[in-house]
């Protein structure tokens, strides 16, 4: 069947499917599982990011409770000491001012300052003799809490400060020791810095933290956020929306990092009577930074996949080559017979099933082939078999009437030179005719061979023998190659002599003088082989399949009848012939008969 290329697409090939199939069976599931696996490691790292953000996030949470825990301790221990009373009897400017500077220098810069306030908020001993005289007053915003019976008062570091400028003043109350009246207040200021620098340690693999209050308001983080400057004042969008519970989390933080956040939320139990300021610590890793790992191995599976998807369509394309090849030769051969209704270039039979079934399939076409020219030779022989009888009925009396006629005019006294030559013409040109009419009626009604032991090598040198005059004439040689050590088969001596006599015939009359004529013979175990041959012009490969066909000829006077003839003989004794070229030049033409008569022969 024919496809139009303007209205159908061409047929889908058999390599394409099988290129197709392979590509199809060895990426599907090499992406499939690359997929998946992507996936599962995704999650499993996302999961492992989360897990160690939180335990992060309380970890810090914990230290910083502990380090404002031991400043709160600090404001209470130290404002119930003795020297503090010093407030009661307006002593400060030396011996409590010089406490308070040798406790500064001792914490080693945790504490930015230490004051003693009267009841009026006025600096009456400072850490800083620059600071006496100053008046502190208490805002609104200041956080109260209570630790071990004392109360203390917390002032946050101003929104937005950052660096020098940023610290924590924790105020303690005074008491006296004789009517508990207030005397004044013991103010640290604790250097927010140090909060800073811990959260900075912390910081890393892209990870930023912070610390917001109960409202959502940013108090501390570490420097990517410092430089950003997302500690502005008042809560910052997007922190109020982070959940109080600890724990991991993402969300979309888009309008402080432009991207969406894994966070982590701590947040310290309660020890040594402190339930803590309710601050909660936060761990932030954009997502896209925390998963960079699994995009680069990303990016390295789908380069190895493209070398995969490479190498697999390079094998691909080999492997369905070499299963569609001997199958396209095939179909190519099936074309060229089609087209020419010749068998030529055969493909080669392969390996395997599709070797096998290319064997086959030749095989069926050369037996349909030779059946249909078996066929058409029948139905020539058939023809000639009906042309036959009418001529053998219609011709023969009239031609042997004008034979014995010519015979008898030739013997007349008195006929001219010219006329006994005509009567000559007249008499061999009836024989001639006599001779065709003889051997149609011979290629139309057959008779079965009697077989009979004979000696092969015999019947061609008899043959030699009978036509060795036609052949001095032509000076044609007659050679021998016979060497087959069995030359004896089973046959009917004068239909084979008849086979024989007529390959000769045909070799004598397409020489030119000083040809050579050569039979040949070789045994075959259970079959004899023998060739007729000469040094002549030769058969073009074209029609040596034809030449045995009836009808068929190119020498000028045949009628085709006697190789067709030759070769039913052949057959009806079981054997095979074909035309080739001889070893000499010319023709060739190679019997194969069997020695012993078989069912098939009869």
């Amino acid at each position: 069947m024919r496809f139009s290329v303007d209205n159908v697409p061409r047929p889908v090939t058999i390599r394409s499917t099988l290129l197709k199939a392979f590509v199809v069976v060895a990426l599907a599931p090499a992406i499939l599982l690359a997929g998946l696996a992507f996936v599962k490691a995704r999650q499993a790292l996302q999961a492992e990011i989360e897990q160690s953000l939180a335990s992060q996030a309380g970890a810090i949470a914990a230290d910083l409770d502990k380090v404002l825990f031991e400043r709160l301790q600090n404001a209470a221990i130290w404002s119930r000491l003795e020297v503090m009373q010093d407030l009661q009897v307006q002593d400060v400017d030396r011996r409590l001012s010089a406490f308070l500077a040798r406790l500064q220098e001792g914490y080693g810069g945790v504490y930015r300052d230490l004051s003693a306030l009267d009841t009026a908020g006025r600096i009456v001993a400072s850490s800083r003799p620059a600071a006496l005289g100053q008046v502190i007053t208490h805002d609104r915003s200041d956080r109260k809490v209570s630790l071990s019976g004392t109360p203390l008062t917390l002032s946050l570091p101003a929104p937005g400060a950052v660096g020098p400028a940023a610290s924590l003043s924790i105020g303690a109350p005074i008491l006296s020791r004789f009517d508990d009246a207030p005397l004044g207040e013991l103010r640290l200021e604790f250097d927010w810095q140090q909060v800073d620098a811990m959260l900075d340690r912390a910081a890393g693999d892209g990870r930023t933290l912070a610390i917001i209050d109960g409202s959502g308001r940013l108090i501390a983080a570490s420097r990517r956020l410092r430089e950003a400057m997302v500690a502005d004042a008042g809560p910052v969008s997007g922190w109020t929306l982070i959940p109080t519970a600890a724990g991991a989390y993402v969300l979309d933080a888009t309008p402080a990092y432009g991207a969406t956040v894994a966070v982590g939320v701590g947040r310290a139990a309660a020890f040594g009577g402190f339930d803590g300021l309710g601050w909660r610590t936060l761990v932030i890793q954009p997502l896209d930074e925390a998963l960079a790992p699994i995009h680069r191995m990303v990016a390295i599976a789908l380069l190895l996949l493209g070398a995969l998807v490479g190498a697999t369509l390079l094998l691909a394309a080999w492997v369905s080559g070499a299963i569609a090849r001997p199958i396209v030769a095939l179909t190519e051969f099936t074309r060229r017979y089609r087209r020419d209704g010749r068998l030529a270039g055969a493909p080669p039979g392969g390996a395997g099933e599709v070797g096998e079934l290319s064997t086959a399939f030749v095989e069926m076409v050369g037996h349909i082939d030779e059946s249909q020219r078996n066929l058409v030779r029948a139905s020539k022989l058939a023809m000639v078999g009906e042309m036959a009888s009418v001529i053998a009925h219609e011709v023969r009396t009239p031609l042997g009437i004008i034979r014995s006629s010519a015979q008898m005019l030739r013997r007349e006294p008195g006929l001219s030179p010219e006329g006994r030559e005509m009567t000559g013409f007249i008499d061999s040109e009836t024989e001639r005719l006599n001779r065709l009419v003889s051997t149609m009626l011979d290629s139309a009604r057959p008779r079965a061979p009697v077989f009979v032991p004979t000696d092969v090598h015999g019947l061609i040198r008899r043959c030699f023998a009978l036509l060795a005059g036609q052949a001095s004439k032509k000076q044609v040689v007659f050679a021998e190659a016979l060497e087959a050590t069995d030359p004896v088969a089973e046959l009917d001596a004068e239909q084979m002599s008849q086979v024989f006599l007529n390959l000769i015939l045909n070799a004598l009359q397409i020489l030119p003088e000083g040809g050579t004529v050569k039979a040949f013979s070789v045994d075959l175990g259970d079959a004899l082989e023998i060739g007729i041959g000469d040094d002549g012009p030769g058969i073009v490969a074209e029609e040596r399949e034809r030449i045995f066909e009836a009808f068929f000829f190119r020498r000028e006077g045949g009628v085709g009848l006697g190789l067709a003839i030759v070769q039913q003989i052949v057959q009806a004794h079981g054997g095979t012939i074909v035309a080739g070229q001889s070893p000499l030049g010319g023709a060739l033409f190679t019997l194969r008969l069997p020695r012993h008569a078989g069912p098939h022969s009869s």
